[in-house]
């Protein structure tokens, strides 16, 4: 229809399907990289067949009992899966596998170093059986290189990425309080995903993912490494200041609130002296005419502005600030985010059914406007076994066959992406 006149008239929006509706992805998954880039495959509608060690299980449901009795990472990263517990050291699981992977657009893997090759689940071997499926391989630090036989977990790629190096406080160094290498990989491994189901569309073929979790958190460090790699200084370790900016930080009000700011520039260091200060002597003191000369003297600034703040709360701080136009920010604990009212006036939180009754999740930071996302039950160690099976069409004889033993897996909690298109299929 065409208007020649006036505005358009409002669309209607009606619910959408989820638009991963019909992917379907298997996955021999642990700890946190690869479950993190399948939930949100998960999210958006993707099937995810979650394979498991029978009885433990993914060895993340053991990194604590807070959650009821569950672990917190698994309850973060596993919703809206189904475990098929399997033991893939036993030949006979193969035909498990095969008839899974047939059916599967995807196949992710974060086993230990050599490890999905030993068991026939490496991507060249899959790929030449299977030419259209996507295969993900997470690992600590690819598949090629001297360290590609190495072990790896959060804190060690953190420490090999330099990230360590530049976190804490002048006194110390120290990692970041989240797996910030394996939410990096996790990343990498979700869009590379996507970008390989959108590549198949036009090809018509697969593509081999290799995704390092080394390599994912070197390009998160891509501004400290251009700074030092071209003549500057490797940022030094200074908490929550900046090496080139003051005042910034954090600032304690009177009744103990802790308040984040910075100023950014000429005009805001006058209203911040002015108007959060109530006194403007202070911003033509000669010790801080310039951004350089404030961050040369940032102790006594920071001394002079905690004197001034003494006399303040926390919420006539922010008064100020918010007066002066200057971004702040409150420093909060954990139990104060959970309270948050920008999650709850935002509607962020629903509630997730899993084996210890029905537990609070925050939605997925990807909203599309009429399309809920799915946020099903978090599973029970070999919950779908039984019923995935049957649905493969195999005797009841292998569901026994398949629920002993375990599955051979490192502490490979997780990475750039390499894309390598599938071979053409070979005579099996």
């Amino acid at each position: 229809m065409h208007h020649t006149s006036g505005s358009a008239l409002p669309v209607a929006r009606l619910p959408r399907d989820l638009p991963l509706r019909g992917v379907t992805v298997v996955s021999c998954e642990q700890a946190v990289a690869a479950p993190f880039a399948t939930r949100q495959l998960a999210d958006l509608g993707a099937r995810v067949i979650k394979i498991e060690r029978p009885g433990r299980g993914d060895f993340a449901r053991d990194y604590d009992e807070t959650v009821r009795g569950m672990s917190s990472h698994f309850v973060w990263l596993n919703r809206s899966k189904e475990s098929v517990a399997l033991d893939l050291k036993d030949p006979s699981s193969h035909d498990v596998m095969a008839a899974l992977l047939e059916r599967a657009d995807v196949f992710v893997q974060n086993l230990a170093p050599g490890a999905a090759d030993r068991l026939g689940l490496g991507a060249a071997e899959l790929c030449a059986r299977w030419p259209r499926l996507i295969t993900c391989s997470v690992s600590g630090y690819g598949t090629n290189g001297p360290l590609r036989d190495a072990k790896a977990y959060d804190l060690l790629i953190q420490s090999e990425a330099g990230l360590v190096s530049i976190t804490g406080t002048e006194a110390e160094p120290a990692k970041a309080g989240i797996p910030a290498a394996d939410i990096a990989a996790g990343m990498y491994a979700f869009s590379g995903i996507l970008t390989a189901l959108y590549d198949r569309q036009r090809t018509d073929v697969g593509t081999a993912l290799d995704i390092s979790l080394f390599d994912a958190l070197v390009e998160w460090m891509g501004y400290p490494l251009y700074y030092t790699g071209h003549g500057g200084n490797a940022p030094q370790r200074t908490g929550t200041s900046h090496a080139a900016i003051a005042p910034y930080g954090t600032f304690r009000a009177g009744d103990g609130t802790d308040v984040v700011l910075s100023v950014q520039n000429e005009r805001e260091w006058e209203a911040f002296c002015s108007i959060v200060l109530d006194d403007s002597n202070v911003s033509t003191d000669p010790r801080f005419a310039t951004g350089a000369l404030r961050v040369r003297h940032r102790e006594e600034l920071d001394r002079l502005i905690h004197d001034h703040l003494v006399t303040l709360t926390g919420e006539q701080f922010q008064a100020r600030l918010e007066q002066a136009a200057i971004a702040h920010a409150r420093q909060r604990d954990l139990h104060s985010v959970l309270e948050h009212p920008q999650l709850s006036s935002r509607g962020r939180w629903r509630d997730v059914d899993s084996p210890v009754g029905r537990l609070r999740a925050t939605l997925p930071p990807i909203c599309m406007e009429g399309v809920e996302p799915r946020m099903d039950r978090i599973p029970a160690v070999g919950e779908h076994t039984e019923a995935v099976l049957a649905e493969l069409g195999l005797p009841g004889g292998h569901i026994d066959d398949h629920l002993s033993g375990t599955v051979e897996q490192g502490p490979t909690a997780t990475g750039a992406t390499m894309m390598t298109r599938c071979a053409e299929p070979r005579r099996m």
